[in-house]
């Protein structure tokens, strides 16, 4: 992918690029950015993607964040085995494991909608990432699967998740059996959003994030937020909290203008207030 802007996350090399593409005003694109270990989801790796998820959250101008691979054929290969099997105290691996649960929430509070470009595999940790993202576009061919029960690990900071996303007798035999699926059959399983062949697929990201970005990005910060804090309440509960929060939005000048916008047959001005 070309920028007009880049800027590093990280050291000399940023194992996550940020980047502004000027044909995309309001998107920022995150790619992972070591191929030569399939971006597997080290300390670098997961500590780089915070940084830059809380840059993205600062940043005014970002109305929508895509998450990409400069990988050809891996989106990510997941958690970094050989910290897994390391001879680090118990404690020091203990203290580290923090950062999956830090990113998974932060990508559900960012207050701006998260694309994954999956362009490549995503397995194991990065499956997990994928689903806490707010739309999946799959190249058609890559795979998505938990295999790590074929290494004697289980996906337990992912399961939340897969649970969440997928049918419970599904979600079993993924992470049980180790098989991965293809981009169709995710399709199908309701965790992918879009499957497109390959010569399509840059175009498809670009377009999709274009669109998201053209949005009131005060409303759709406000929708994110509503759905992270309502999707684990009883309906009663959900119900009440979203009536308040809707309440809140007729105050907002962007929805005025949005309807004004509609009848008036032109672009909406979005003021962000």
């Amino acid at each position: 992918m070309t920028s007009a802007t880049a800027a590093s996350v990280g050291a000399a090399r940023p194992a996550v690029r940020y980047e502004h593409d000027a044909r995309e005003p309001g998107v920022a694109w995150l790619v992972l950015d070591r191929p030569e270990n399939r971006n597997a989801l080290s300390d670098e790796m997961l500590d780089a993607l915070l940084a830059a998820l809380e840059r993205a959250r600062c940043d005014d101008t970002v109305r929508v964040v895509v998450l990409a691979s400069a990988h050809d054929r891996v989106f990510s290969a997941g958690g970094d085995l050989k910290a897994f099997a390391s001879d680090a105290p118990t404690v020091e691996k203990y203290a580290g494991l923090d950062r999956f649960p830090r990113l998974f929430t932060l990508l559900g509070e960012l207050g701006k909608p998260v694309i994954c470009a999956a362009g490549g595999d995503v397995l194991a940790g990065a499956f997990g990432l994928a689903l806490a993202c707010d739309l999946v576009i799959a190249r058609r061919g890559v795979r998505f699967g938990c295999p790590e029960i074929n290494v004697g690990v289980f996906p337990f900071m992912i399961s939340a998740l897969i649970y969440r996303s997928i049918d419970r007798m599904k979600a079993n035999e993924l992470m049980m059996l180790g098989d991965p699926v293809d981009a169709d059959e995710a399709a199908r399983l309701g965790f992918v959003n879009v499957v497109v062949d390959a010569e399509d697929f840059d175009a498809t990201v670009r377009d999709w994030a274009r669109r998201i970005a053209a949005k009131s990005p005060l409303l759709m910060s406000l929708g994110k937020d509503a759905i992270a804090a309502t999707r684990d309440m009883s309906l009663p509960e959900a119900l009440d909290a979203l009536r308040s929060r809707l309440a809140l939005a007729f105050t907002t000048e962007d929805i005025r203008e949005g309807v004004a916008a509609f009848r008036e047959k032109r672009d909406p001005t979005w003021r962000m207030r």
